[in-house]
């Protein structure tokens, strides 16, 4: 199985920043993800547009890091409006969002990017999680997933139920003496 990481690149104008996702968008780089977009919202960004043309799939956990970050950006727009455009996702990309029913939490566009003049590339800085915050992450996103939509609790249940045991296992080697 290969598990290797998806690549960012980002661009980011005064108040807007482009993330564009290269490769697959898995459960090791959501952790990378969230980070930059955390980051980012700290410096003020208020408008994100992922590019989405290279990115050949994206996980559930990638998915739900994604749809915790739509909601949290949702909460604060006005009714019909996303500040997260997700540019040219592939008709997987955009039928996973569909049946998770994630979809409206983003604006979806087609089409060639228009950046803003004084747009400048930022490096992304890569992390190495341990075990611990690998699991921790992917249990947090099938949550947000399954309280997005309660269909998705059947999909993720189990999931959700063996990473929260794991997690346990994890936290309880960690204090051991």
């Amino acid at each position: 199985m290969n598990t290797s990481s998806a690549r960012m690149l980002v661009l980011a104008g005064e108040h807007f920043a482009c993330v564009k996702i290269i490769g697959r968008a898995n459960f090791t780089s959501s952790i990378d993800f969230k980070t930059l977009i955390g980051e980012l919202r700290q410096k003020g960004y208020t408008y994100f547009v992922l590019d989405l043309s290279e990115c050949a799939l994206m996980d559930s956990t990638f998915l739900g890091v994604l749809a915790g970050f739509g909601l949290k950006l949702c909460g604060a727009s006005k009714p019909g409006t996303s500040p997260i455009e997700l540019l040219n996702p592939n008709p997987r990309i955009s039928e996973l969002l569909e049946n998770l029913g994630v979809i409206h939490l983003f604006k979806v566009s087609e089409g060639a990017s228009h950046l803003p003049d004084g747009v400048e590339s930022c490096a992304v800085a890569a992390t190495t999680p341990n075990r611990e915050e690998v699991t921790q992450a992917c249990l947090e996103a099938h949550r947000t997933l399954m309280e997005l939509n309660p269909a998705n609790v059947s999909r993720f249940k189990d999931v959700t139920q063996f990473l929260a045991e794991d997690l346990k296992k994890l936290k309880a080697e960690k204090s051991a003496p």
